[in-house]
């Protein structure tokens, strides 16, 4: 995928995504971790061990290509993305967690994405005839494009508040559609393989998705978080930032691969879909507000006077 579009105008767009996931971000989103010290515990286990070893699993059962399993560690390695703030948000969730895994695990990610995506292109494309766009010689390389924007995205946002209010929108939305002209060319290029891509790939992304949403509610119930914990670490966990994945795999500057790009394009439509039946399932699993069961009606009646004749 080597063309002017992708050569110049994709390391231009990873850097603004990650400048405007810096400016939501505070300081005060890594302090509030002292609040939730065991959900966020738990949702860092599962998003830097038990999904990637869940995800090479999968990998490993049912075959994948080598671009394609490289594609898939990546989309495992990559951090929640803002849906699932709005998700969260949606569904009963407790949105103050999910901001702060988003800040804890997007920081972490800078180290971990790279290590992740090395040791998959070691173990997954060793022998083939296929460059390495990705290796630890380049793991530097990825942590300033990753982190620096970040950080500048942070400063500006405590230096200068009103301004990254005003243009969070703005730059959320020039790199989206930036990296969705730059799909469409990616998707061209590749068009007569994509039926075959989708065919190799499909299945896997569902499994994936579904064990990602139902380990992040259930391993948060099971440290005995309450529901709205578990609902924020559900979307948290379930939901991967699919944006930056594509872009590090298109990047001619990393991995230049279309292919290591198909399973997050994928898992892009799948995540909506699943998301929507699993938050659906969630508010009908949702506790009852107190003093909403019939025996507490009957309870507040019996405690409140009568009308007086």
């Amino acid at each position: 995928m080597d063309s002017p579009l992708t050569t110049y105008l994709l390391p231009l767009v990873l850097a603004v995504i990650m400048y405007g996931l810096g400016l939501g971000l505070t300081v005060a989103d890594f302090r509030r971790v002292a609040a939730y010290p065991r959900p966020t515990a738990v949702a860092l286990c599962c998003q830097l061990v038990l999904l990637p070893a869940a995800c090479l699993g999968l990998v490993l059962a049912f075959g994948l290509g080598p671009e394609l399993a490289v594609g898939m560690m990546l989309l495992a390695a990559s951090p929640g993305g803002t849906m699932a703030n709005i998700f969260s948000h949606l569904f009963g969730g407790d949105v103050a967690l999910n901001i702060t895994l988003t800040a804890i695990n997007s920081v972490i990610a800078v180290v971990t994405l790279p290590i992740v995506v090395n040791l998959s292109l070691d173990h997954f494309m060793s022998g083939t005839d296929e460059a390495l766009g990705l290796r630890f010689d380049k793991t530097l390389q990825v942590f300033l494009v990753v982190l620096v924007p970040v950080a500048a995205g942070m400063l500006t946002r405590d230096r200068h508040p009103g301004f990254a209010e005003r243009s969070t929108r703005a730059v959320k939305v020039t790199a989206v559609a930036a990296l969705v002209v730059i799909i469409i060319v990616a998707v061209v290029a590749e068009r007569n393989n994509i039926a075959g891509y989708l065919a190799d790939v499909g299945l896997v992304v569902v499994l994936f998705a579904a064990i990602s949403l139902t380990t992040g509610y259930g391993a948060t119930r099971l440290a005995r978080g309450d529901h709205r914990q578990s609902v924020a670490t559900c979307f948290e966990i379930g939901m991967h930032n699919t944006t930056l994945a594509m872009a590090i795999a298109l990047s001619p500057s990393l991995l230049d691969s279309t292919r290591m790009a198909i399973p997050s394009a994928v898992y892009a439509v799948v995540m909506f879909v699943m998301a929507l039946a699993a938050g659906s399932l969630l508010r009908r699993m949702a506790p009852p507000p107190v003093g909403s069961t019939g025996a507490d009606r009957q309870r507040k009646a019996a405690d409140e006077p009568g009308d007086l004749a």
